[in-house]
This record gives C-alpha cells, structure tokens and sequence, in this order.
C-alpha cells in the first residue's frame, strides 16, 4: 500500500502526558510511523492532574524536559483546569468514586473535564488516533463526529488498576474490577477501530467487544545492535516487581544449576534484587551491572540472551529487544506472552518451563560457538522481529489500517 492515503491528512494523536514508560515509546513509534506515510501529525498530551492546561509552560517544564523527542514538530498539551474540579458534579460523579478505588472513574473525569489549545480544538481533522480508553472523551471532541477514532488499548485497564489498588488503602466500599472494566468498555465503544498491542490483549478484548472492530497491531520497537559479538551471557531487566521477581528465581532455581557459568544482570534490577532476597544478591553481587548508559552495548558484545521471566502482564519489550539483537535466547513461555504461537518455535529461541530445563538448556547454549554479526543479522529471531515489531512492519500495518476508516468520513 502507497503512502497516498494517509499524505497530506490531519492526525491527531491523544496520548497521556507520560514519559519513560512503554506508552511513551509507542507513541513516539506512531507519530514517526505517521510521518513518514506523509500526514500531518499534532501530538496532544493530557495530563490526569489538575491544573495542567495549556499555556502554563512552567508547569509543563518537567515532562517537557523529559520528552525532547516531541520537539522535532508541533507538540500541544491539555488537562483540567483547577476551577473544573471543583464543580460539586465532579466531586459527587468523579472524586467520591475515586477515593473509593475508581481509577476509570477519575481518569475519565480528568479527560472529559480537560482544557485544550485554541488551535487544537478548531482543527478539522482527518483522523483521531487516541491512546487509552481514558482519553475517549478528548478523541470524540477532536473528531467532532466527522473523523474515524482508532483506539490503542495498551493492555485491559481494569486489570492493572485492580492490580494498583490491591496495593491502596481505599474508602469502603472499595471499587470493583467490574465496575472498572465496564467504563472502560462504554468508553471504547466510541472509537471505529480498537487497536491491540499484543496477542493476549486482542483475543480478551474481541471476547468483551463482539461487536467491535478489532486489529492486532504490535508496537514498534528499536532494534537492539546485531554484533559485533563478544564473550557475555546477559539478562537485562529494570526494577519492576515481575523482574525482580525473576531475576531472584533465577538466582535461587536456576544459578545453582549452572555452575561454572558466569552471567551479567544489566539494569536497575539489582536495586530489587538487593531489597528483596539480600543473600542472593551478596552470593551474586558481581554479576550485577546496574543501570548502565548504553544498554545497546550489552545486547551487542553478547553471545546469550536469557529471559528467565515468571510474571508480568502484556508484552515483554526486553523479548522484543531480544529477539531484534538475533542473539541465540532461552527463555521461560511467559517471556513470550503476548506474542503469536510463531514465535514459540523460532529456531535459536530454547523455550522451557522448569528451573531444571532452563539450566540445561543454558549449558548448552552456552557451549556453542559465538554466532557473528552476519549470522545474527540473518537469524530467524531478527526475521521474526522485522516482520512484527520494526518500525518499517508497523508503517505498513498502520497504513492498512488507517486508510479503509478514511474512507468512512470522506
């Protein structure tokens, strides 16, 4: 398909105003993809705190500061101005419901409520890409009625803010799941097309939503360097209570396992790891790097990805990075969640189960000769990325998606 669709239209693209996190890389990855197929792209960040409303550069500095990569074209920023939240319908509808445990509730009161530039909002535009169900009410009063909304769902909501909220101290009666899940429903009925991020995701959401159009679209992700090789066998992991979680059962189950190999633990896991199982830390302290400034460097003097991961929901970025380095992998089936059934039988790719597995197919992986760049650049593993995950593959895929809602709005 030609870029003849989407050239010369007006996008707007509706994201949360977040920053390092997988929103952010994803939403970065949409408007290069939009760019490049020719549109005219508006980024509009909208903030869930009160008082962040256009104009205020000085309360925006922060996460300016933090997202340069929005400077390379117009940027605009939205949020609910002090005054809206204290309107008693919010307080009745919106912030009694909250400090109950209704995370829908205030994320929609916040959107619905939210201030947006003058340019923005007297823009016609052709197409309205939202991310979050949350957003909603900012995409419908962009699109007016007369431009297709396509929603990306960034995982099932009430899910994680169930997840949020096991860890709260809430007013009771606390907030349901259900209650939760079914605004997050109502809301994504109001977009044309749901866009899902994983395999898991869109197969619950088609279950949820029959009546809903429904589209896999796998984000983009940067590739991780394909050599020039070298001696390492590596774990790269950041300090979340999944990763910590797993890296401490690699240490415990598997480790012990293995002896005579040496692994590096690239990433601010080892602050985790330290708090929450000290003794395998001191056992394995200098296997620990910590953060490091050049994570591409890790991927590219090494000759074995490890993925030893036992929890975490939606899809894992480090698998995809993984897999893009073209580096042999083993790895447990949860490192793969989200992905197609392909990707479980990816030649170079040793899925196992049991710490005992996971030991033995680590010796041999390891025993084997250190592939090279070319090697890796033409592994099964990189493939499998490039026809999923790259930015070229999601250009194409957005393309094939975005066109047909055009024309429904002509």
């Amino acid at each position: 398909m030609t870029n003849g669709g989407l050239a010369g239209r007006r996008v707007a693209l509706v994201h949360p105003a977040w920053h390092s996190c997988g929103t952010y890389r994803v939403v970065l990855g949409q408007i290069a993809a939009y760019r490049a197929l020719g549109a005219e792209v508006s980024p509009i960040a909208i903030s869930s705190d009160p008082g962040f409303v256009p104009g205020r550069d000085w309360i925006w500095k922060s996460f300016t500061a933090a997202t340069p990569e929005l400077d390379a074209g117009p940027r605009f920023y939205g949020g609910a101005p002090f005054h809206a939240v204290l309107d008693p319908r919010f307080l009745t509808r919106t912030l009694w419901p909250y400090i109950h445990g209704d995370q829908a509730a205030i994320r929609l009161g916040m959107a619905e409520r939210s201030a947006l530039p003058p340019e923005v909002e007297g823009q016609e535009y052709d197409l309205v890409h939202c991310n979050h169900f949350f957003l909603m009410p900012v995409a419908r009063r962009l699109a007016r009625g007369r431009a297709p909304i396509m929603l990306d769902t960034h995982d099932l909501q009430a899910r994680q803010f169930a997840l949020i909220n096991a860890r709260m101290r809430w007013l009771s009666p606390r907030a349901t799941y259900e209650a939760m899940l079914a605004q997050e429903l109502e809301a994504m009925r109001g977009a044309d097309l749901l866009l899902h991020l994983n395999a898991q995701e869109a197969e619950d959401f088609r279950a949820l939503l029959p009546e809903k159009d429904h589209a896999l679209l796998y984000p983009p992700t940067p590739s991780a360097p394909t050599g020039p090789g070298g001696p390492d066998i590596v774990i790269v992991s950041s300090n979340n209570t999944a990763n910590v979680e797993s890296v401490i059962w690699f240490l415990r189950a598997v480790a012990p396992k293995a002896p005579g190999l040496s692994v590096k633990i690239a990433g601010n896991v080892d602050a985790g790891v330290r708090a929450r199982a000290p003794e395998e830390y001191a056992a394995y302290q200098a296997w620990f790097l910590g953060r490091v400034d050049d994570p591409a460097a890790i991927y590219a003097n090494a000759r074995l990805v490890l993925l030893p991961t036992i929890g975490g929901t939606g899809l894992s970025i480090k698998t995809v990075e993984a897999l893009s380095s073209g580096l042999p992998i083993v790895a447990t089936p949860q490192a793969l969640r989200g992905m197609d059934v392909e990707a479980f039988s990816i030649a170079g790719v040793t899925v196992v189960e049991t710490a005992e597995d996971f030991a033995m197919a680590l010796g041999a992986a390891a025993a084997k000769t250190t592939p090279n760049e070319s090697d890796r650049a033409a592994s099964p593993a990189r493939s499998y990325y490039e026809s999923r995950f790259s930015l070229a593959a999601y250009r194409r895929n957005l393309a094939v998606r975005a066109e047909p809602l055009l024309a429904l709005y002509p």
